[in-house]
Order: C-alpha cells, then sequence, then structure tokens
C-alpha cells in the first residue's frame, strides 16, 4: 500500500501539463492534489454508473492516459516501460476484441462501465504485478506460444491471397485501362476518317 501510494504521489507531483492544473488547484483551494483526484475519481465512478456516455468516458480513459505513457515510454531511454505499455495494449486489444461480442449483453449490467474502468485501472497500474502482467503471462502469452506457428502460417496465407488479389486487380485495371485507351483511339479515329470524308463529299 506505502508503495503504491508513493508512486501515486510521484505520479501526481511530476511536471507536466496535468499536474500543473493540479497545483494551480492545489494553491487556490488549499486541498491536497492527492485528495483532489481521489474526489475526481469518485465523481466519476458514479458518473459511469448513472452518468450519460459511459461507454465512452470508460474508453476514453482506459485509451487516454496509456497513450500519453506510451509517447513517454518511447521518448525514453528504458526498456523496462516499453515492455510495461506494449503488455498493456497486447492485454486492451484482446479485451476490446472480447468486449465486441459480449458487449451487447454486458452494458445491461448497471456497473458494467465501473466495473471496466476498475478492470482497466488494475492492468494500467504502475506497479509490477499490474492487471496487464498477469493476464498476459497467465493466458495471452501461454496461448500464443501454444498456437504461434499456426498463427503464423495462417497469417502467412493471409498474405499470400491478399498479395494475389492486388496483382490480379492491378492487372484488370491495367487491362480495362488499355482497353479504354484502345476505344478511344479507336473513336477518335473514326470521327475524324467521318470528318474527311464529309469535307470530299461536300468538294
Amino acid at each position: 500500500m506505502d508503495t503504491w501510494r508513493a508512486k501515486l504521489d510521484k505520479a501526481l507531483y511530476e511536471k507536466n501539463a496535468f499536474t500543473d492544473v493540479l497545483a494551480t488547484v492545489e494553491t487556490k483551494t488549499g486541498i491536497k492534489r492527492t485528495y483532489f483526484v481521489a474526489a475526481l475519481l469518485v465523481v466519476v465512478a458514479l458518473w459511469l454508473v448513472v452518468g450519460y456516455a459511459a461507454a465512452f468516458i470508460s474508453s476514453f480513459l482506459g485509451f487516454l492516459y496509456p497513450a500519453y505513457a506510451s509517447v513517454k515510454a518511447i521518448e525514453s531511454d528504458r526498456k523496462d516501460d516499453d515492455t510495461q505499455w506494449l503488455t498493456y495494449w497486447v492485454v486492451y486489444s484482446a479485451f476490446s476484441l472480447f468486449e465486441f461480442f459480449t458487449d451487447l449483453f454486458l452494458s445491461w449490467f448497471p456497473f458494467y462501465y465501473l466495473a471496466k474502468m476498475l478492470f482497466l485501472g488494475w492492468c494500467m497500474a504502475p506497479i509490477a504485478s499490474n492487471g496487464s502482467s498477469f493476464l498476459y503471462s497467465r493466458f495471452i502469452r501461454p496461448f500464443v506460444l501454444k498456437h504461434q506457428k499456426k498463427i503464423d502460417e495462417s497469417l502467412d496465407q493471409v498474405g499470400g491471397i491478399a498479395a494475389s488479389t492486388l496483382n490480379e486487380a492491378k492487372d484488370l485495371a491495367e487491362q480495362q485501362a488499355s482497353e479504354f485507351a484502345a476505344e478511344q483511339v479507336k473513336k477518335s479515329m473514326q470521327s475524324g476518317q467521318a470528318g474527311a470524308d464529309s469535307s470530299s463529299h461536300m468538294d
């Protein structure tokens, strides 16, 4: 708990646009930014239960901070943060795929979007054993390694089919363009010949 709170405090006191806003609020109200963020999280949680556009808000929050943190990870020299956020996006993609097929049913549950936000918060938590790390090492990694050969073969087949289809479409387009150009030349020559014949008859 102390480690978690220390990391949270460190994140809230880093120098960025968000913490600058928190610093301004803290100065004007006298309320510590930790308490302000906690109150904000409570408001968001209540909104996800009863508020409008809960689906959009939960998806937006689950994307916004990880996207920002991923940019920071790309620009840093460390490797562990790259691995952390790559793992998050793998889990996020798997979750999005699962949600695509189940959202129609799960969205009827009153606390679904709050549960979704808590799940994504667990996945992006700044601790070693967060949700992304747990789900990746426990489920996704073993599944992918077990079926990796079949997946690669299927992807190669799909890539071959796509390349073949693209080449066929290209050849067909070139053939159609060539036939169209020949037809236009033919019509132009026929029009010119008709004009010449008309002139000769008038003479």
